[in-house]
Protein backbone atom coordinates (compact mmCIF):
# COMPACT_ATOMS: atom_id res chain seq x y z
CA UNK A 1 0.00 0.00 0.00
CA UNK A 2 1.39 3.22 -1.35
CA UNK A 3 0.59 6.66 0.84
CA UNK A 4 -1.95 7.65 -1.44
CA UNK A 5 -3.73 4.55 -1.57
CA UNK A 6 -6.94 4.67 0.63
CA UNK A 7 -6.66 2.21 3.35
CA UNK A 8 -9.31 -0.60 2.82
CA UNK A 9 -10.77 -1.43 5.88
CA UNK A 10 -13.12 -4.62 6.97
CA UNK A 11 -15.87 -3.63 9.48
CA UNK A 12 -16.68 -6.45 12.10
CA UNK A 13 -19.75 -6.31 14.61
CA UNK A 14 -22.76 -7.96 15.24
CA UNK A 15 -24.99 -5.21 15.38
CA UNK A 16 -25.66 -3.55 11.85
CA UNK A 17 -26.29 -0.22 13.34
CA UNK A 18 -22.64 -0.07 14.75
CA UNK A 19 -21.48 -0.99 11.44
CA UNK A 20 -23.58 1.86 9.43
CA UNK A 21 -22.51 3.99 11.74
CA UNK A 22 -18.86 3.33 11.41
CA UNK A 23 -19.52 3.41 7.51
CA UNK A 24 -21.14 6.78 7.93
CA UNK A 25 -18.35 8.66 10.11
CA UNK A 26 -15.61 6.62 8.74
CA UNK A 27 -16.46 7.16 5.39
CA UNK A 28 -15.89 10.79 5.19
CA UNK A 29 -12.26 10.56 5.28
CA UNK A 30 -10.43 10.43 2.26
CA UNK A 31 -7.83 8.19 3.05
CA UNK A 32 -10.57 5.19 4.36
CA UNK A 33 -12.27 3.02 2.90
CA UNK A 34 -14.68 1.07 3.85
CA UNK A 35 -14.73 -2.60 1.52
CA UNK A 36 -16.63 -5.06 3.16
CA UNK A 37 -18.41 -6.10 6.41
CA UNK A 38 -19.39 -8.75 8.57
CA UNK A 39 -21.67 -9.62 11.65
CA UNK A 40 -20.02 -13.00 12.76
CA UNK A 41 -16.48 -14.61 13.03
CA UNK A 42 -16.92 -16.41 9.84
CA UNK A 43 -18.09 -14.15 8.20
CA UNK A 44 -14.63 -12.12 9.21
CA UNK A 45 -12.86 -14.73 8.18
CA UNK A 46 -14.74 -15.29 4.30
CA UNK A 47 -14.81 -11.19 3.73
CA UNK A 48 -11.08 -10.79 4.85
CA UNK A 49 -10.16 -13.35 2.07
CA UNK A 50 -12.58 -11.71 -0.43
CA UNK A 51 -11.57 -8.33 0.03
CA UNK A 52 -8.03 -7.98 1.10
CA UNK A 53 -8.12 -5.43 3.86
CA UNK A 54 -5.21 -3.24 5.18
CA UNK A 55 -7.10 -3.25 8.59
CA UNK A 56 -10.01 -5.58 10.49
CA UNK A 57 -11.98 -3.00 12.44
CA UNK A 58 -13.53 -5.57 14.89
CA UNK A 59 -15.69 -6.05 18.11
CA UNK A 60 -14.05 -8.44 20.54
CA UNK A 61 -17.83 -10.18 21.04
CA UNK A 62 -19.07 -12.17 17.82
CA UNK A 63 -22.25 -14.53 18.06
CA UNK A 64 -20.62 -17.36 16.70
CA UNK A 65 -17.14 -17.77 18.11
CA UNK A 66 -15.00 -14.57 20.11
CA UNK A 67 -13.09 -11.85 18.16
CA UNK A 68 -10.25 -13.03 19.57
CA UNK A 69 -10.79 -16.53 17.32
CA UNK A 70 -11.69 -14.41 14.17
CA UNK A 71 -8.49 -12.28 14.89
CA UNK A 72 -6.10 -15.78 15.01
CA UNK A 73 -8.13 -16.90 11.95
CA UNK A 74 -7.82 -13.94 9.60
CA UNK A 75 -3.80 -13.64 10.78
CA UNK A 76 -3.35 -17.15 9.65
CA UNK A 77 -5.07 -16.84 6.44
CA UNK A 78 -4.58 -12.71 5.50
CA UNK A 79 -1.34 -12.27 7.61
CA UNK A 80 -0.84 -8.78 5.50
CA UNK A 81 -3.76 -7.65 7.36
CA UNK A 82 -4.03 -5.42 10.78
CA UNK A 83 -6.55 -6.23 13.48
CA UNK A 84 -7.58 -3.54 15.47
CA UNK A 85 -10.37 -4.19 18.00
CA UNK A 86 -12.65 -1.57 19.34
CA UNK A 87 -15.17 -2.76 21.41
CA UNK A 88 -16.51 -2.29 25.40
CA UNK A 89 -14.85 -4.34 27.22
CA UNK A 90 -11.36 -3.99 29.00
CA UNK A 91 -10.87 -6.96 31.53
CA UNK A 92 -7.87 -8.44 31.86
CA UNK A 93 -8.02 -11.70 30.20
CA UNK A 94 -9.84 -10.32 27.34
CA UNK A 95 -7.37 -7.53 26.27
CA UNK A 96 -4.25 -9.75 26.84
CA UNK A 97 -6.10 -12.82 24.76
CA UNK A 98 -6.93 -10.20 21.88
CA UNK A 99 -2.87 -9.17 21.97
CA UNK A 100 -1.76 -12.33 22.26
CA UNK A 101 -3.68 -13.44 19.02
CA UNK A 102 -1.68 -10.94 17.39
CA UNK A 103 -4.02 -7.46 17.42
CA UNK A 104 -2.64 -4.59 16.29
CA UNK A 105 -4.34 -2.24 18.44
CA UNK A 106 -7.21 -2.58 21.16
CA UNK A 107 -9.81 0.90 21.67
CA UNK A 108 -12.66 1.27 23.37
CA UNK A 109 -16.03 2.70 21.99
CA UNK A 110 -15.86 6.04 24.11
CA UNK A 111 -13.29 7.01 21.45
CA UNK A 112 -14.11 10.00 19.44
CA UNK A 113 -14.23 9.43 15.83
CA UNK A 114 -11.29 11.75 15.28
CA UNK A 115 -8.82 9.24 17.49
CA UNK A 116 -10.60 6.38 15.04
CA UNK A 117 -9.85 7.37 11.59
CA UNK A 118 -6.01 8.19 12.88
CA UNK A 119 -5.83 5.21 14.83
CA UNK A 120 -6.66 3.10 12.11
CA UNK A 121 -4.00 4.87 9.78
CA UNK A 122 -1.37 4.32 12.66
CA UNK A 123 -2.37 0.90 12.59
CA UNK A 124 -2.38 0.81 8.72
CA UNK A 125 1.37 2.17 8.88
CA UNK A 126 2.65 -0.39 11.16
CA UNK A 127 2.18 1.21 14.14
CA UNK A 128 0.36 -0.91 17.63
CA UNK A 129 -2.16 1.14 19.61
CA UNK A 130 -3.74 -0.15 23.09
CA UNK A 131 -6.31 2.39 24.69
CA UNK A 132 -4.55 3.84 27.74
CA UNK A 133 -6.47 1.53 30.29
CA UNK A 134 -5.81 -1.16 28.38
CA UNK A 135 -1.67 -0.18 28.37
CA UNK A 136 -1.58 -0.04 31.97
CA UNK A 137 -3.99 -3.33 32.55
CA UNK A 138 -1.12 -5.17 29.82
CA UNK A 139 1.88 -3.46 31.36
CA UNK A 140 0.88 -4.74 35.55
CA UNK A 141 0.61 -8.29 33.62
CA UNK A 142 3.60 -8.09 32.60
CA UNK A 143 5.24 -7.22 35.69
CA UNK A 144 3.69 -9.86 37.22
CA UNK A 145 3.75 -12.58 35.33
CA UNK A 146 6.32 -11.76 32.37
CA UNK A 147 9.50 -12.54 34.84
CA UNK A 148 12.63 -12.17 31.83
CA UNK A 149 10.31 -10.78 29.52
CA UNK A 150 9.42 -7.61 31.26
CA UNK A 151 13.13 -5.95 31.02
CA UNK A 152 14.98 -8.77 28.48
CA UNK A 153 18.61 -8.66 28.63
CA UNK A 154 20.28 -7.30 25.23
CA UNK A 155 23.75 -8.41 26.31
CA UNK A 156 22.27 -12.09 25.61
CA UNK A 157 21.80 -11.28 22.10
CA UNK A 158 24.23 -11.32 18.77
CA UNK A 159 24.07 -7.50 16.99
CA UNK A 160 21.75 -9.30 14.68
CA UNK A 161 19.11 -10.88 16.93
CA UNK A 162 18.43 -7.73 18.52
CA UNK A 163 17.87 -5.92 14.92
CA UNK A 164 15.53 -8.36 14.20
CA UNK A 165 13.78 -7.31 18.04
CA UNK A 166 14.00 -4.04 17.25
CA UNK A 167 11.97 -4.44 14.23
CA UNK A 168 9.25 -6.91 15.96
CA UNK A 169 8.87 -4.04 18.49
CA UNK A 170 8.65 -1.76 15.30
CA UNK A 171 5.49 -4.22 14.37
CA UNK A 172 6.86 -5.22 11.49
CA UNK A 173 6.19 -8.72 10.09
CA UNK A 174 8.67 -12.00 9.38
CA UNK A 175 8.22 -10.84 5.57
CA UNK A 176 9.16 -7.09 6.73
CA UNK A 177 12.48 -7.58 8.46
CA UNK A 178 13.86 -10.21 6.09
CA UNK A 179 13.40 -7.62 3.23
CA UNK A 180 14.77 -4.91 5.72
CA UNK A 181 17.87 -7.07 6.94
CA UNK A 182 18.68 -8.69 3.76
CA UNK A 183 17.74 -11.99 5.07
CA UNK A 184 15.17 -14.70 4.33
CA UNK A 185 11.70 -15.22 6.31
CA UNK A 186 13.12 -18.53 7.48
CA UNK A 187 16.16 -16.87 8.94
CA UNK A 188 14.71 -14.50 10.64
CA UNK A 189 12.00 -17.45 12.18
CA UNK A 190 14.97 -18.90 12.99
CA UNK A 191 16.78 -15.41 14.52
CA UNK A 192 13.19 -14.97 16.90
CA UNK A 193 13.43 -18.79 17.79
CA UNK A 194 16.94 -18.36 19.33
CA UNK A 195 16.11 -15.01 20.67
CA UNK A 196 13.24 -16.47 22.95
CA UNK A 197 15.38 -19.25 23.69
CA UNK A 198 18.17 -17.27 24.97
CA UNK A 199 16.19 -14.91 27.13
CA UNK A 200 14.25 -17.96 28.13
CA UNK A 201 10.92 -17.03 27.69
CA UNK A 202 7.72 -17.69 25.99
CA UNK A 203 6.46 -16.00 22.64
CA UNK A 204 3.38 -14.93 24.43
CA UNK A 205 4.90 -12.77 27.16
CA UNK A 206 7.72 -11.64 24.92
CA UNK A 207 4.76 -10.14 22.89
CA UNK A 208 2.59 -8.64 25.70
CA UNK A 209 5.97 -6.90 26.81
CA UNK A 210 6.97 -5.55 23.31
CA UNK A 211 3.59 -3.96 22.49
CA UNK A 212 2.51 -2.82 25.86
CA UNK A 213 6.23 -1.08 26.01
CA UNK A 214 5.55 0.27 22.56
CA UNK A 215 2.46 1.95 23.53
CA UNK A 216 3.27 3.26 26.51
CA UNK A 217 6.64 4.88 25.08
CA UNK A 218 4.08 6.47 22.32
CA UNK A 219 1.61 7.53 24.87
CA UNK A 220 4.38 9.65 26.82
CA UNK A 221 5.77 11.39 23.57
CA UNK A 222 5.37 14.81 24.40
Amino acid sequence: MSSSDPIRVLLVDDHVIVREGLKMVLGRDTRIRIVGEAGTAREAVSEALRTNPDVVLMDIRLPDETGVQACSDILDQCPQARVLFLTSYVDDDTVLAAILAGAHGYLVKEIGVEILAESIKRVADGENILDPAATQRVLAWVKTHGGASSDPSREALSPQEQRVVALVAEGKTNKEIAAELGLSPKTVKNYLSNTYQKLQITRRAQAAALFAKQSASRANRP
